[in-house]
């Protein structure tokens, strides 16, 4: 297998650092190759927020759950979705532009996806541990005051970065059987009931035998309440109306 295919494979959450600090040139490396990924149209519809303040990481950690790594990484990055320098752009050319359109939403966000897994991999590639935080979407009116976003701009996600103080164990994946399809989509719950004894003897292993659960139970609290129904409102607030 080659490195870089072994690399992506290698992948896992690291939630514990060291306290050595990230180079800065490194990092600014690290924002170039993902600047390097696809972008549809060459739109590159993303910002990313560098948060250096101290207290501002620690209100973040907060908002974002309770997760003390938000702090305690040597960086914190926050990977927004950006269709203001876009269209404007575009306005300043003279163009009548339309905004709000669901397809932008959706532009801005794969973007912003393709541009910080970029990042991911090259800061694995160098020996450091990255941990996304979904958990800023549980306050993204609160984050984006507390970054100055403005309209037209809102938080996908975070992602701590810095040198791992931990190795966790990888966590199994899907068959690849189960998600590749060829030709036309076909459901194989077959495979999704092996994964889910391969996912309960995981749990298992990792716990010690505390954790008695598998995939599909794993997915419950994800889809058996109305998760974070407040995005709705605060995309239409940002400018994202979706038309």
């Amino acid at each position: 297998m080659n490195p870089t295919i072994e690399l992506l494979k290698s992948h896992r959450s690291v939630r514990k650092f060291t306290e050595q600090k990230i180079p800065h040139e490194l990092l600014l490396e690290l924002v170039r190759a993902g600047q390097a990924a696809a972008t549809s149209s060459h739109v590159q519809a993303y910002s990313v927020i560098h948060v250096t303040d101290p207290a501002n990481r620690e209100a973040i950690a907060e908002l974002a759950g309770g997760q003390g790594y938000v702090a305690s990484a040597s960086d914190f990055l926050v990977f927004c979705a950006d269709m203001k320098r876009p269209t404007e752009a575009s306005e300043r050319t003279g163009a009548n532009v339309v905004r709000g359109m669901t397809e932008q939403m959706l532009v801005a966000s794969v973007d912003t996806a393709l541009m910080a897994q970029n990042v991911a991999v090259a800061a694995e590639s160098e020996g450091l541990g990255i941990c996304y935080i979904g958990g800023i979407r549980n306050n993204p009116q609160a984050i984006s005051d507390l970054l100055h976003l403005p309209e037209h701009v809102f938080p996908v996600f975070g992602m701590c970065l810095g040198y791992p103080a931990q190795t966790p164990d990888l966590k199994p994946r899907l068959p690849v059987e189960a998600i590749l399809k060829t030709d036309r989509y076909d459901a194989d719950d077959k495979q999704v009931a092996a994964f889910d004894d391969t996912m309960q003897q995981y749990y298992r292993q990792r716990s010690g035998g505390n954790k008695e659960s598998d995939w599909s139970r794993n997915l419950t609290p994800l889809f058996d309440t109305k998760l974070r129904p407040h995005m709705r409102d605060f995309l239409i607030e940002r400018g994202f109306e979706m038309k």
